[in-house]
Formats: C-alpha cells, sequence, structure tokens
C-alpha cells in the first residue's frame, strides 16, 4: 500500500496590520466573534496583546516554586546529612545541626534550581525550541520581525469556515488576508 501526498493543506488564515494598537482592537474583535483558536505575532511585546489572545494562565510560576522548594530543600538535608549524619565533627562546641550557616547554600541552591527548572519548564511548555512553524511559509511573516503585526486563526477552531472566516478577516480591513499552509504531518493544531 502506498500513501498518496495530497500537497499542502491549510494550517489556517493569517491578516496583517502595520499598527500595534489595531492588531490588539482587532484580536479582541475576533474573540468578541467567537474564535478561540488564534495567535498573533509582534516583533516587540504589546501590553494586552496576550489578554486579547486569550492567554489566561501559566504553569510556569508553580514549576518556579516547586524548584526553589525543592532546591532549597534538598541544599538545606544535603547540608545536614553531611555535618551532622556523614561526617559529624563537632568544632568549638558548635551544634552539628548549625541551621544559620546552611542558609546561604539553601537561599542560592533555591535560586539555582528555579532559575535552571523554569526555564526548562517554560521552553517545554512552550513547544521551544520549534525551528518550523506553518506561518513561516508565508512569504510577508517574515516582517514579523520588523515592522508588521501578524493575526492567525488556525483551521483547528470550531468555527472555521474558509470563505466565512476570510470575509471577517477582510472585514477587519487588513493590509492582506494570507494562507497559511503546512506540509507535514499536522502536528501543530
Amino acid at each position: 500500500m502506498s500513501s498518496s501526498h495530497s500537497g499542502p493543506r491549510l494550517f489556517g488564515l493569517m491578516a496583517e496590520f502595520s499598527d500595534p494598537d489595531e492588531l490588539v482592537a482587532k484580536t479582541r474583535k475576533t474573540r468578541e466573534a467567537g474564535y478561540r483558536r488564534i495567535d498573533a505575532y509582534s516583533p516587540f511585546p504589546i501590553h494586552g496583546l496576550s489578554e486579547a489572545v486569550g492567554a489566561t494562565w501559566s504553569w510556569v510560576p508553580f514549576i518556579v516554586l516547586f524548584a526553589a522548594i525543592s532546591g532549597g530543600v534538598g541544599g538545606y538535608l544535603l547540608q545536614w546529612w553531611t555535618s551532622a549524619i556523614a561526617y559529624p565533627i563537632n568544632i568549638a562546641g558548635r551544634p552539628l545541626n548549625s541551621w544559620p550557616a546552611f542558609m546561604i547554600i539553601v537561599f542560592e541552591l533555591a535560586v539555582l534550581s528555579s532559575g535552571v527548572i523554569g526555564l526548562v519548564g517554560m521552553l517545554a511548555l512552550n513547544k521551544l525550541p520549534m525551528p518550523y512553524h506553518p506561518v513561516f511559509n508565508v512569504p510577508r511573516f517574515e516582517l514579523a520581525s520588523q515592522d508588521r503585526f501578524f493575526l492567525c486563526v488556525m483551521t483547528s477552531d470550531p468555527k472555521f469556515d474558509l470563505q466565512q472566516t476570510r470575509a471577517f478577516l477582510e472585514g477587519l480591513e487588513p493590509e492582506g488576508v494570507y494562507e497559511v499552509e503546512q506540509d507535514d504531518d499536522g502536528k501543530y493544531d
């Protein structure tokens, strides 16, 4: 049996805007129209865009908190074990479990582990690094790193209909509406 390759399939429709405030306003209109699987692209962070897209909360703060607590407790337990259990040397009557002396390492390991695990968690949750994404197939998208702003409605959105969504995006008065095609197995849905 051979599988036939039908060519690229549609990932979504993308509208191009030239102003960041216009992108935020048009993204809000898109959410109000009922579209939920949308994404916006900008060359710099825009205040209010993540709320307009519908991003709510993230697991990253919880991952960082867990990593900080784990790193601090691990640092304390390591020092306690080496000082009080493995190598109990009493110097000048100092208690074996001298917790004030341990706090510098506890703090440092909490900061180190929260930074490293927070970075790894953020990358994993954002599915990074991602060297390829279907939006790179749109020739005008290279301007997203310079001075253009893009709004993409994905075909995986329950409300997506090619003609209706195109008409809606054109009604937002963008500089252009483009089809975003993907020629892979569709793992970006």
